[in-house]
């Protein structure tokens, strides 16, 4: 996925000639932040400018994620900014998209037990390998349930908000959600490309459209080392996922 910043920078600019509030809300979308609230509450945010003590993590072409933990302990997220608290940004990128990863992906260490409940469950209830499922896990957000791209997908599957919304996902940062709308999402690319997983992958990193219309994995340097790493992964949870709790 690509995304052209100085195409965005020239429609902020019109944008701004007629209206300082557009420019504003475009600005909102250029970086995340962590909030550390007073009572230990950690909170990520894509929503509204840095403000006094901002955390800002990863780069410009970043989304904002407010990470906090409510009052009765549970970890939440959310898109917008608390008020009268401090908070922490955070960017992630799809771990296994950059062409010159220097990630061995025949030794890089498994993760067999982050999930296993809900990744077994979900991929069960759809008919896929959970070993192919915690691959793709591995190489979207590396198990990390706050992982948001510089294109807004989000979560350990990273969902885009409008594949998450016709899945059913009201909360991607939501780890049973995300996985059970992700799973959902994945067993019906391999339904439309005939059990092909290869194919299926492609489509999960660059749409079945792209695929569709290259006839197989499209030629992007991104989408064919994911589909190589996620490969190499998925053999390698087969040998070891059995051994999860």
């Amino acid at each position: 996925m690509t995304f052209d910043r100085r195409t965005s920078r020239t429609l902020v600019t019109l944008l701004l000639a007629a209206s300082a509030l557009l420019w504003v809300g475009a600005a909102q979308a250029d970086s995340l932040r962590k909030i550390v609230h007073p009572d230990g509450r950690i909170e990520y945010t894509n929503v509204g400018r840095p403000g006094k003590g901002d955390k800002v993590l990863g780069g410009r072409r970043g989304q904002k994620i407010y990470k906090y933990r409510a009052p009765s302990g549970v970890l939440s997220f959310t898109d917008q900014k608390p008020k009268n608290q401090a908070y922490e940004i955070v960017k992630i990128q799809c771990y296994a998209c950059n062409p010159v990863s220097s990630v061995n992906w025949r030794n890089t260490p498994l993760n067999v037990t982050a999930y296993a409940q809900l990744v077994r469950k979900a991929a069960a209830e759809h008919r896929v390998d959970p070993a192919l499922v915690r691959a793709l896990i591995h190489a979207e957000s590396a198990f990390n349930p706050a992982a948001v791209s510089h294109m807004g997908a989000q979560g350990l599957m990273q969902l885009m908000p409008a594949t998450a919304a016709s899945l059913g996902v009201e909360n991607s940062f939501d780890a049973q959600q995300n996985i059970e709308g992700g799973v959902k999402h994945l067993a019906d690319l391999l339904s439309a490309f005939k059990g092909n997983a290869r194919l299926a992958v492609a489509a999960y990193n660059a749409g079945a459209g792209a695929v569709r219309k290259y006839g197989g994995v499209p030629p992007y340097a991104e989408t064919q080392v994911y589909v190589e790493r996620v490969a190499i992964l998925r053999q390698r949870y087969q040998e070891k996922v059995s051994l999860a709790p």
